[in-house]
C-alpha cells in the first residue's frame, strides 16, 4: 500500500486520471519598508495587481511585462529574511534593450556579461568569472545582467532568443510583448534572406517560411533552410 492507503496500481491509475497544469504563479519576497518597495517596483513599469490591507497584514503584486509569474511582498506573509531571495531569473529577447530601459527608470544594473566559467550568473558583481560583455553572437542562454531592489532581493536578466528543444509546445507558440515578436520577425527576416540567396529567387510563399521558422525557433526545433 502507498502512503495514500491504495495499492500501487490504484495510485497509478488515480496519478493519470487526475493530471491537471501546475504553473508557478507567484513568487514571494520579503522587504523591510513596504511603501519603499511599492516605489521601486512601480518604477520597473510592473503591472500593480493588488495592494491589500487588513489590520496587520498588507500584501502587494506587481507583474512584469508580458511575464505568467507574479511578484508579492507586504508584512505578515514570510518569515523570510528581507532582501534573502537571489537570483530571481527575467528572460528578455534582448538585453541591452532592457537593460538599457531599466537604467532610464532610475535602476542600477550591472554590466551585461558571460559566464568564464559555470554558475558565474550568480556571483557577485567584480566576480573575475563574470566575463564582460555578451556572450558570442548572442548564444541564447549566455547572456546576462543583474539588479537588486532596496533590500537587496537579487534579480538576474538572462537574454533567450531561441528555446532548447521541448521546452516550448509548438502547438502553443507565443510571444510576451510587441518587441518580443518584432525581434522573432526580425531574426526568421535575416534567415530568410539567405533562404532566398541558396534558392536563387524571391521566394512567393514567405510568410508561410516566416511562420514556420518562428514557431520552430521557439520550441527549439530544427529551423528551416
Amino acid at each position: 500500500m502507498s502512503a495514500t492507503g491504495l495499492s500501487g496500481k490504484e495510485a497509478e491509475a488515480a496519478a493519470g486520471s487526475g493530471k491537471v497544469d501546475a504553473n508557478i504563479e507567484v513568487v514571494v519576497i520579503a522587504v523591510s519598508d513596504v511603501d519603499r518597495a511599492k516605489e521601486f517596483y512601480g518604477r520597473l513599469g510592473w503591472r500593480l495587481d493588488a495592494d491589500v490591507s487588513r489590520e496587520s497584514f498588507r500584501l502587494l503584486q506587481y507583474t512584469p511585462a508580458g511575464s505568467g509569474c507574479s511578484v508579492q511582498f507586504g508584512t505578515d506573509i514570510t518569515s523570510a529574511a528581507p532582501g534573502s531571495v537571489q537570483g530571481l531569473y527575467l528572460t528578455v529577447s534582448d538585453i541591452e534593450v532592457a537593460r538599457g530601459d531599466l537604467i532610464a527608470r532610475g535602476v542600477e544594473v550591472s554590466e551585461v556579461f558571460h559566464e568564464g566559467a559555470p554558475g558565474a550568473r550568480f556571483h557577485p558583481v567584480g566576480a573575475s568569472d563574470r566575463v564582460s560583455g555578451p556572450a558570442p553572437e548572442h548564444r541564447s542562454y549566455g547572456s546576462f545582467a543583474t539588479f537588486g531592489d532596496p533590500d537587496g532581493n537579487g534579480w538576474l536578466i538572462q537574454e533567450i532568443t531561441e528555446r532548447l528543444p521541448g521546452r516550448v509546445d509548438p502547438g502553443e507558440t507565443s510571444y510576451t510583448s510587441d518587441a518580443d515578436l518584432a525581434a522573432a520577425m526580425r531574426r526568421a527576416s535575416a534567415a530568410h534572406a539567405k533562404h532566398e540567396e541558396r534558392i536563387g529567387h524571391a521566394d512567393p510563399n514567405w510568410p508561410d517560411w516566416y511562420a514556420l521558422y518562428m514557431v520552430r525557433e521557439r520550441a527549439g526545433e530544427e529551423l528551416p533552410t
